[in-house]
């Protein structure tokens, strides 16, 4: 089959007539108005032959005269990779040569540089792609462009946007031409441009049927004849936009803030983590008093915090609670909602948090004790930490006990307050110190007394794999010419020699990078990332530059700074300099315990995971599930129609790996969304740079230059002494890569984040929230971090 009518195509056989054939043929079934044409299918590309006589008839049956000649791939208007001026079109293409001569070179176009470029960022294989070729009668437009039935800008799904020109639309949609451009909101449209407000009614109301019946925003081209006719050229889903918000059912706007920056992490979560994170995140927001319902968006965690917002008491705190808690693009977006009308505080609209009120007493007296004895209070953190290290593994034997014992899991929440109140005291005490310092101390003094922070769990991790390090010396040779995952094979087969790794993993082996995600390997499981840091922490000669030395000389200034900061406070009056002594003293001496409540919640999650690992083994040996990891793709209820009813759930895992690996791709993960799907940064005025700076917030003091690394992924990421680490975010499972780093580059985060915190203990300067730093900054590129002054200096290449 090598030559289909348009009106002839399923709309289903995308793998006979790729993506834009198969839209076409879709709204001819539905009534749309499309022009003739037919497409050359994928058969005759696998021949490799255009067919000639075949191709001619079909431009006979036209009637000749000009054509559009356009690819239509197998991979193209996918919902995820729409191609877009990838693959070639040839246009006013008349008589019967040059239209062969258009589809062979279609053909072609399938291998160009940039074809296969964004295919492999895609992650679409280059043997699985065929292509078809779309060949339809040319309209003679009057009017013609492009309309987006979402805007692709804001990502609002109440907006329609179209972008026209006089004349044929390829100049819209290549660039080439100014357009006028036209937002719709559903107001009438004022009578300006190509376009009357007749028109853009038409294409607003067409623009949304179509949407309603592909089920997705639509990118869709159009041309108006010198009749005044509309022709629909083209209808694809809208690639680039973040998902939308899932329907509340409570009236709108909403508001929805992203958590995942403040823990490290912007790749999705995967299903089963979902349920532990959910409960995990609303009971953290309880003990601030804030009610919050936990939303999936795109595989990413938001809070609805709209009643907040509109809560007259809780919407004065929450502008300082996303400064402390979720960083300064999440307090940029929240006071700029709060002079919105749609939220304005509303009478009514408080509720009683009883979880909150309940928890007063102990939280009082959690933190006064910690307050008064901070040497006992960190006793206790870690005495809990080593009782939860040691306390050993039981598994129920039955898949149904197994089951009962995970659901049970998620259901509870497990008070741990020897290590909460201590926590969040030094928390409390380290935020308390910028006001309490105010005209006395800088915000970038203030940073470097928090730095070289003893008591973190996390820098006593790096530390001890620095330590692992110098043990490893002796083999550096082979572990450096030796592959990461080769040498993880080669450990967990007990083939490496013995320099402290597996007891540094008995004791760490619990993290990893996006580690709250109880879907994701632990380091016990898949060390290759370990090596890969260890390996990291080989290129280190200069004694000066050794991560221990970095951090005592951090813990130095730090304990310098303070001194003169409690002398500065005396001399502006006696009672505050005691009191700014008192509240510098306990920073240092609980502010260090703000990792260990993450930590400790880490072996629960170990062992969730390792029963619901037991649990898809099982499954997989009885055929209803690929692999044991696959669990991990599935929600409660659908493991427990697999358990207890035999459902296989083969087809539902391979879906959500396939969405889940796309939404890996994703570069980029809005910080709030409305309701509607609006990016609220997109609203803000745009912060201040040049083509050289780049602008941020300081997070850790300092300055430095050095050649930058980008780095998206820290699994097998090598980092040289001194380089600036460029990345989208940090966790705790990147921190090893600062041992080596001189200085820290991210997309997002907050000061008090685990990235900043430990840039700061290691005394290397971080510069958070710029905008696009990994799309800016080339690896290899001299750049300078100015940690007090938030800005990134790349110098130009010589």
């Amino acid at each position: 089959m090598h030559v289909l009518e348009l009106t002839a195509i399923d709309p289903g056989r995308r793998d006979l007539v790729g993506g834009k054939a198969a839209g076409l043929a879709a709204l001819i079934r539905w009534g749309e108005r499309v022009p003739d044409g037919f497409c050359v299918t994928t058969d005759a590309h696998r021949h490799g032959k255009v067919p000639r006589a075949e191709v001619l008839a079909a431009y006979d049956r036209l009637g000749g005269g000009p054509v559009a000649v356009r690819s239509s791939a197998t991979a193209e208007d996918l919902p995820d990779a729409s191609f877009a001026g990838q693959q070639d079109t040839y246009l006013s293409v008349t008589g019967a040569e040059p239209l062969l001569e258009a589809i062979a070179a279609c053909w072609g176009s399938l291998h160009t540089e940039r074809a296969m470029a964004y295919r492999e960022a895609s992650g679409v294989p280059h043997d699985t792609v065929r292509m078809a070729v779309v060949v339809q009668r040319m309209v003679d437009a009057e009017v013609a462009g492009v309309l987006f039935t979402a805007n692709p800008v804001t990502g609002s799904r109440s907006e329609t946007v179209v972008d026209a020109a006089s004349g044929l639309g390829s100049a819209v949609v290549d660039g080439t031409a100014a357009a006028d451009h036209y937002v719709l909101d559903g107001a009438t449209p004022e009578t300006r441009g190509c376009l009357t407000p007749g028109r853009l009614r038409e294409l607003r109301d067409v623009g949304q049927r179509l949407q309603d019946r592909f089920g997705a925003p639509q990118d869709v081209e159009w041309g108006y004849d010198r009749d005044g006719t509309l022709w629909l050229l083209q209808s694809r889903p809208i690639t680039t936009l973040f998902p939308a918000p899932p329907e509340s059912g409570k009236p709108g706007p909403r508001l929805y803030v992203e958590f995942g920056n403040v823990q490290g992490m912007l790749q999705p979560v995967t299903p089963m983590g979902m349920s532990t994170l959910r409960s995990m995140l609303a009971g953290m927001l309880a003990s601030f008093g804030l009610t919050v319902e936990i939303a999936d968006i795109g595989g990413r965690l938001y809070g609805d915090l709209t009643d907040a917002m509109r809560d007259p008491s809780t919407r004065k705190r929450l502008v300082e609670l996303m400064a402390v808690d979720f960083g300064p693009r999440a307090q940029a977006v929240t006071e700029y909602l709060l002079d919105d009308p749609r939220f304005a505080p509303e009478r009514g609209s408080r509720r009683r948090n009883t979880a909150a009120l309940t928890m007063g007493p102990r939280a009082v007296a959690g933190i006064l004790g910690a307050l008064a004895r901070p040497a006992a209070a960190r006793e206790r953190v870690f005495g809990e930490l080593e009782r939860l290290r040691q306390q050993p593994a039981t598994d129920p034997a039955t898949a149904a006990e197994l089951l009962e014992l995970v659901q049970e899991e998620t259901a509870s929440t497990a008070r741990l307050d020897g290590i909460t109140w201590p926590v969040v005291s030094g928390l409390l005490v380290s935020a308390a110190l910028p006001p309490l310092l105010a005209g006395i101390a800088s915000e970038d003094e203030v940073r470097t007394v928090l730095g070289g922070m003893p008591h973190n769990v996390t820098i006593e991790m790096d530390l001890a794999l620095w330590q692992v390090a110098r043990r490893a010396a002796p083999y550096r040779e082979v572990l450096a010419g030796t592959p990461p995952a080769e040498l993880a094979a080669a450990h967990l087969q007990g083939r490496l020699p013995d320099f402290g790794l597996s007891a540094f993993l008995d004791r760490y082996g619990i993290r990893c990078a996006a580690e709250v995600d109880v879907g994701v390997p632990r380091w016990s499981e898949d060390p290759t990332p370990v090596l890969a840091m260890l390996v990291n922490h080989l290129r280190v000669v200069d004694p000066e530059q050794a991560p221990d030395r970095r951090f005592e000389r951090a813990a130095a200034r730090a304990e310098a700074m303070l001194a003169d900061l409690v002398q500065r406070a005396r001399r502006s009056r006696r009672v505050r300099g005691r009191l700014a002594g008192f509240f510098l003293r306990r920073a240092r001496e609980l502010g260090g315990l703000r990792e260990a409540g993450k930590f400790a919640g880490l072996y629960a999650l170990r062992d969730r995971r390792r029963r619901l690992l037991l649990l898809g083994a099982q499954l997989r040996a009885e055929g209803l599930l690929e692999r044991a990891d696959d669990v991990m793709f599935l929600t409660l209820p659908e493991l427990q129609a697999g358990v207890q009813r035999g459902d296989d759930l083969r087809e539902v895992v391979a879906g959500r790996r396939s969405e889940h690996m796309r939404e890996l791709r994703r570069r980029t993960v809005p910080v709030a969304l409305l309701s509607d799907g609006t990016d609220v940064e997109a609203l803000l005025p745009p912060r201040a740079s040049d083509d050289r700076t780049l602008t941020g917030v300081g997070a850790a003091s300092g300055r430095a230059r050095g050649r930058a690394r980008v780095i998206r992924d820290p699994a097998s990421a090598s980092i040289e002494p001194g380089e600036i680490l460029v990345a989208p975010t940090t966790d705790p499972g990147w921190t090893p890569l600062f041992l080596t780093a001189g200085g820290l580059v991210t997309e997002t985060g907050a000061v008090m984040a685990h990235g900043p915190t430990v840039a700061r203990e290691y005394g290397i300067p971080a510069v958070i929230c710029v905008p696009g730093a990994t799309e800016r900054i080339r690896t290899g590129q001299v750049v300078t971090v100015d940690g007090a002054a938030g800005t990134v200096t790349m110098e130009q290449p010589t």
